[in-house]
């Protein structure tokens, strides 16, 4: 607790805008690897990875080699004109992707990556509509957000036009009343015969996270997904996978749709490509590039194609194959999963423990039979482990219930792990007493 210090937090806030509610009562004076640290040296495990962006552990050597040298070379260029860090990325990473997705853009944060796809997918099948998934978050600018249905939505006004919802498939809380523990997707034959019926006839796109994450961690299941698609083509609905949190290694797979029998037109990533650097990418198909290209396509930002953020990416692939680390997450996962099993049967409180690879939810609950979501007790939780050197992060939602989202870096040890499980079986005990 001797890192913890309210009253620093709250002289900052004499400044600061709140943007994320209330700040974490404590200031992080540097990071390293799977810990954050104070001024006076105390440690701080992060089950988070920063902002669900530092994959690779806080602070990497390869990332800090990039930063000492980065006066040799370009910072920031006019946006039409390339560097040999953006061009290397943009063939990087078309190559590690299946034949179709072939033309990227360079970007900087999730948002933008998002807007971009959903610009072309409006651009190129001449629709407005964007369909996306309840719980769903996609970003902060007002394309994005108008496809969030988290509960960032209420109190801005109107969004865009043409925001239309589905169900996600929460098997633990069927979203429909009609499952319990199993999907048959269901939800998802009536949820696109309800956006039929809302639809004006003008379909462009429909966005979806592999894995939603702010939802509470929902999974989508291999052939919940290929029917998804089935029902997108039927309607001229272009596919846009969003792997913000779940590309990188995350999953236990270099990309999450590689779980999958289907290959989305649009692919979106951002957080873990940087690895903590604002990096983002959006890539799509030659045909659809061409004929956007045709009809004007523009998307010029201020920091598009930097080749800073640009070098970051390359490294990022570097140490995702050079140190394993898609398949340390799955079996880091399995392990970790395991422990969380465990608390489960120690504790009445975990409804829930699901996810993959080192993305994983914990839901806290009342009690298992009615699954009455117990936000006060999650809160608690949250705040003792911080109080004895974990930081988590939890998911407060009426409709989600109140779910820890644990998400550490790739790195992590299993003995780092033990910690943490120990801090949180700990932070429950002290909690329910």
């Amino acid at each position: 607790m001797q890192y913890l210090n309210p009253e620093e937090v709250k002289e900052a806030q004499e400044s600061l805008i709140r943007y994320c509610g209330e700040f974490s009562p404590f200031i992080a004076e540097k990071a390293s690897g799977s810990y954050i640290y104070d001024k006076k040296g105390n440690a701080i495990l992060d089950f988070t990875s920063g902002q669900m962006c530092s994959v690779f552990g806080h602070n990497h050597p390869k990332f800090i080699e990039i930063l000492e040298k980065a006066g040799d070379s370009a910072i920031h260029l006019l946006s039409s004109i390339l560097s040999p860090p953006v061009i290397n990325l943009a063939k990087k990473l078309t190559s590690e992707l299946p034949d179709s997705l072939t033309k990227c853009i360079l970007l900087n944060t999730g948002s933008e990556s998002n807007e971009v796809a959903i610009r072309m997918a409006k651009l190129v099948t001449g629709g407005f509509e964007i369909i996306g998934f309840s719980g769903s978050w996609h970003g902060m600018t007002a394309g994005a957000q108008s496809y969030t249905y988290s509960k960032t939505r209420k109190g801005y006004g109107p969004t865009m036009s043409g925001s239309l919802m589905i169900p996600a498939p929460y098997e633990y809380r069927c979203p429909i009343k009609h499952c319990n523990g199993s999907c048959d997707n269901t939800c998802l034959e009536v949820g696109m015969k309800m956006v039929d019926q809302q639809s004006v006839g003008a379909y462009a796109a429909l966005i979806a996270e592999p894995l939603l994450s702010a939802a509470g961690i929902i999974e989508l299941k291999p052939n919940y997904v290929k029917r998804l698609k089935e029902l997108c083509d039927e309607r001229g609905l272009l596919l846009i996978f969003d792997e913000a949190q779940t590309a990188m290694g995350r999953l236990g797979t270099t990309f999450a749709f590689e779980r999958f029998d289907v290959v989305p037109d649009f692919l979106t990533l951002s957080k873990t490509l940087g690895g903590g650097l604002p990096l983002a990418a959006m890539v799509t198909t030659t045909e659809i590039e061409e004929e956007c290209h045709k009809r004007g396509f523009v998307y010029m930002t201020s920091h598009v194609s930097d080749p800073f953020c640009a070098s970051f990416g390359l490294a990022a692939f570097e140490i995702l194959y050079e140190q394993e680390l898609a398949k340390s997450a799955s079996e880091k996962g399995l392990y970790l999963k395991g422990k969380l099993i465990q608390l489960q049967e120690k504790y009445e409180c975990i409804g829930d423990v699901r996810g993959s690879g080192l993305l994983l939810g914990v839901e806290i609950v009342k009690d298992r039979e009615t699954k009455i979501a117990d936000d006060s007790l999650g809160q608690s939780i949250c705040s003792r482990c911080l109080e004895l050197g974990l930081n988590m992060n939890i998911v407060r939602m009426k409709e989600y219930g109140s779910v820890f989202r644990i998400a550490p870096p790739l790195t992590i040890s299993k003995k780092e792990i033990d910690l943490g499980i120990t801090m949180l079986d700990e932070a429950i005990h002290d909690c329910i007493k």
